[in-house]
């Protein structure tokens, strides 16, 4: 499920390449291509997936040297694509439109794009570091359930090597039942490097997790979370939320994009409510 100048992408070595095979070994070079097709775009505010880049490799170096099976190495290739999606919607700066501004700053802006629909991008500053914001959401992640009403469960089905996991969420109706319970099956990848970190995942399908009575399956993806040591200081977080959902079913745009957007500035405020804890 930080801080400012490490890198999610640097080039791989040639060690790195010569010690991996087949599926692997493809993975790491297209997500190197990838990101080295970033790097050349327009710096500005998009600085820190470039940062990202130079210091290791997305996938060559996490992946342990045991082997993977067909399918643990799909789900694996699954989260780096969304991840490598995320960074580069993150990336372009142009078009976003303002949702919504709360008083303390906490923003929520939104953009529609041909591919994927509308997504959501909420920019906060959470009072806690990063090692703190990045246990809480990424260690602690079966426990957000207990903080977020929006969240009734969160459970980690099957974890693949070290970075990358198999979850099914199930999201609380909302007030009045406007928007009846939702359920997702994603896979998710957390990386960090030295100061930054991003856990990235998209919706999946797991045999042992097929549609559950009284949920509509929902779907998700490419999303997001960027975490950063605010400049400066340190003992602060800045967190980039991209959010993209499907909740299927017949539902008006306008109550969707309502529920989503409150639902983002929601979880700033409960995330801080449980780290002030």
């Amino acid at each position: 499920m930080l801080p400012a100048t490490s890198k999610l992408c640097a080039a791989i070595s040639y060690r790195h390449l010569r010690n991996m095979t087949g599926l692997r070994k493809q993975a790491a070079v297209a997500i190197s291509q990838e990101l080295s097709r970033l790097a050349c775009r327009s710096p500005g505010p998009s600085a820190w997936i470039h940062q990202v880049r130079r210091r290791s490799s997305l996938l060559s170096s996490r992946l342990e040297e045991k082997p993977f099976s067909e399918m643990e190495m799909s789900y694996i290739k699954q989260g780096e694509e969304a991840l490598r999606k995320s960074l580069r919607i993150l990336e372009d700066q142009d078009d976003w439109k303002t949702e919504t501004v709360a008083g303390n700053g906490d923003k929520v802006l939104s953009k529609v794009l041909p591919d994927v629909g509308k997504v959501f991008r909420l920019e906060v500053v959470v009072d806690q570091p990063l090692d703190t914001v990045y246990g809480e959401l990424v260690d602690n992640m079966e426990q957000m359930g207990d903080w977020n009403p929006n969240v009734k469960e969160v459970r980690i089905l099957e974890k693949i090597g070290k970075d990358t996991v198999i979850t099914h969420e199930k999201a609380a109706a909302t007030p009045g039942n406007i928007v009846g319970p939702r359920d997702f099956v994603s896979v998710r990848c957390a990386k960090r490097r030295g100061s930054t970190c991003v856990l990235a995942g998209m919706s999946t399908t797991y045999g042992a997790m097929p549609e559950q009575e009284g949920f509509i399956r929902a779907e998700n993806g490419p999303t997001c979370m960027v975490l950063r040591p605010l400049p400066g200081s340190p003992s602060q977080t800045r967190l980039t939320w991209l959010l993209s959902i499907d909740l299927k079913g017949w539902l008006p745009k306008t109550i969707i994009n309502q529920v989503l957007s409150q639902t983002q500035v929601d979880f700033a405020k409960h995330l801080r409510q449980r780290l002030a804890r």
